[in-house]
Parts: structure tokens; C-alpha cells; sequence
């Protein structure tokens, strides 16, 4: 298997990361998970847009153009004969003696690699379940950055509970979950949280809220209360792994019906046939 180091295409076992990178000693850094479909990179410029928008926010400015990145991840699946997947990519700010403060000129260093991918399949058709957790993470969420300790905490919470996700609840307000966007039904509505510092605004989230546009379905992007999801008709989470998945139990308890609503399940078929579109006019 190859993997992508500073734009060079090398074996898996070459690769290294130095012992002083600030991405391994500071979460200093930023990074993207794009799906692959029939060896096509879902949503490739909007990942990527976003990553350089988040090098950005913390001040590292990317040593190559976006049409690079998405060339050479397009190789990287390529080389690696990758049809179904995904591909994770990360740069950090470079290599430095360690210190909180960094010097101006650091080398960013920027690796990438692809993995297999097991879809969702039994979720997707049958729901899952999710508990509720307390959102304690920093206050720029908005930014895909290295820094996931608290999101692994909590998802190792939800895993050890037999959850697939935890919802997390922020000052009475839902936010998201740990890996994922959450949506809920009210009434036919379906509500989210705004794209704001509080929440990623995931790629997922962005095709999934032009599909309720397209299909009619009201939407309203506010804040939910803990009360309102908790009385929600539907609940269904996204992600770029997970695509979207029902949720039918929340801390136990059944959400509306038990089932996958009407809503995801529509949805969940305008996704896939997304995807279909954006592989024919790819391929």
C-alpha cells in the first residue's frame, strides 16, 4: 500500500512521523475523512475546501493549491486500487523543539493514506441506538482539527453503553455528536443546529440539507432544547462513514415509533442516489 507524505507517493512501511511533530505532540494540526465510491472521491472539493479552511483558523498556511491535494489524493486511490473506502488526510504545522509557542516558517507536513470501509448496512435498515452526553468540548468546533480527546471519550462512553453515538447537549442545547451531525423530526420538521462555532458543518450535513430542500421537506436550522429531542418524532444522525443512520433509542428510551421515520427513510434514498449521480458524472 502507498501513502501520500508531502505529495510523494511511498510504501506504508517508509513512512514515519518525526518524534517532535507538533501534530503528534500538540494535536497541532487539521485534517479530512473523504469517502470513496466505485474509486471516486465523494465530495472531494468541499473536503478540501474545508481543510484549508480550518489551516487557516489556526494559522497554517498549506504548502500546496487545492487542485494538488485533490490530484494527489486522486492518485493516492488510484495507486492503491481503491474502489470502495475512504481516504484520511492531515497536515500539521511541521516539525519544531518542543514548546506551546512556534516559531514563524515551519514546514507543514502532510500526510495521507486510504482505508476500507464497512458500511453501516444493519444501522442504516434497522436504526441504532444513541445516549446523551454533555458537551464539554472547546468552543471552535467549527474547526476539523486534531484535537478529538474529549469526542473519543465520550464515543468510547457511548460504545461501552452498546450505543452507536452520543448526542451531545450543550448549556440545554443539542449540538452534535461526537463523530456525526443530529437532526431531529418535530411535526414534519426537521431541525438541526445552525453551521456555527458550536458544530462542524459537515459535507454530509450540506448535501443531506439541500436533499430536504429538493424534496419538500421543511427545514429550520435552530437549536434544539434536550426536551424537544427527547419528544422528537425522529431523530437521525450523519456523517461521512455512517452517510445517515435512524435513530430509534435515545438513553434506552424509543424515539417516536421505535423505527426508522418516514423522513430518514426518504431521505436515506435521495443519499444514495446522490452518490450514484456524482459516480456517473466522475467516472
Amino acid at each position: 500500500m502507498k501513502i501520500l507524505v508531502n505529495g510523494l507517493l511511498i510504501d506504508r512501511e517508509e513512512a514515519a512521523v518525526d518524534i517532535e511533530d507538533r501534530g503528534y505532540q500538540f494535536g497541532d494540526g487539521v485534517y479530512e475523512v473523504i469517502r470513496v465510491y466505485n474509486g471516486v472521491l465523494f465530495g472531494l472539493h468541499e473536503h478540501i475546501e474545508r481543510l484549508f479552511r480550518s489551516a487557516a483558523e489556526i494559522g497554517i498556511t498549506l504548502p500546496y493549491t487545492a487542485e494538488d491535494a485533490e490530484w494527489d489524493l486522486q492518485k493516492l486511490v488510484q495507486e492503491n486500487k481503491l474502489t470502495d473506502g475512504g481516504v484520511y488526510i492531515q497536515t500539521t504545522r511541521g516539525k519544531a523543539p518542543r514548546k506551546h509557542q512556534y516559531d514563524k516558517g515551519l514546514e507543514p507536513q502532510t500526510t495521507a493514506y486510504t482505508f476500507s470501509v464497512k458500511k453501516p448496512e444493519n444501522e442504516q435498515k434497522q436504526g441504532a441506538a444513541a445516549i446523551t452526553a454533555e458537551d464539554k468540548r472547546w468552543l471552535r468546533c467549527d474547526i476539523k482539527s486534531l484535537n478529538l480527546l474529549y469526542n473519543v471519550m465520550i464515543k468510547q462512553k457511548a460504545y461501552e453503553a452498546g450505543a452507536y453515538e452520543a448526542v451531545l447537549i450543550r448549556d440545554g442545547a443539542v449540538t452534535e455528536g461526537t463523530s456525526s451531525n443530529v437532526y431531529a423530526v418535530i411535526n414534519g420538521v426537521v431541525r438541526t443546529h445552525p453551521a456555527n462555532e458550536l458544530i462542524l458543518n459537515g459535507i454530509t450535513r450540506v448535501k443531506i440539507l439541500e436533499l430536504i430542500n429538493q424534496n419538500g421537506i421543511q427545514l429550520k436550522e435552530t437549536p434544539l432544547t434536550e426536551e424537544e429531542l427527547r419528544q422528537a418524532d425522529e431523530i437521525f444522525i450523519s456523517s461521512t462513514t455512517a452517510e445517515l443512520i435512524p435513530i430509534v433509542t435515545l438513553d434506552g428510551k424509543p424515539v417516536g415509533s421505535g423505527a426508522p421515520g418516514p423522513v430518514a427513510k426518504k431521505l436515506q434514498e435521495a443519499f444514495q442516489a446522490s452518490i450514484q449521480q456524482e459516480i456517473r458524472i466522475q467516472s
